[in-house]
């Protein structure tokens, strides 16, 4: 299955509609159809739609650990308890 096609799934399964993922990447509907089409996903688009979902994206080993993948915060982002 495309990545375009699991994208979809998530937002149907989390009750998104794709103009709110384009309004959340601040691109028109238009844009974000053809982003769809070409299948065309960066990580950092991955996170960004994991956040928007409220999921998180992450690499999964047989053995049960994981490692998440997460947008890193700008200095002005960042507190203390980093």
């Amino acid at each position: 299955m495309a990545v375009s096609n699991k994208i979809k799934a998530v937002l149907a399964i989390c009750e998104k509609k794709q103009i709110e993922l384009a309004e959340y990447f601040g691109m028109g509907k238009q844009s974000m159809n053809n982003k769809m089409n070409r299948d065309s996903w960066s990580a950092k688009d991955l996170i960004k739609i994991a956040e928007f979902t409220g999921c998180k994206v992450a690499f999964v080993f047989p053995n049960g650990q994981q490692i998440v993948l997460e947008n890193e915060k700008s200095p002005d982002e960042q507190t203390s308890e980093d």
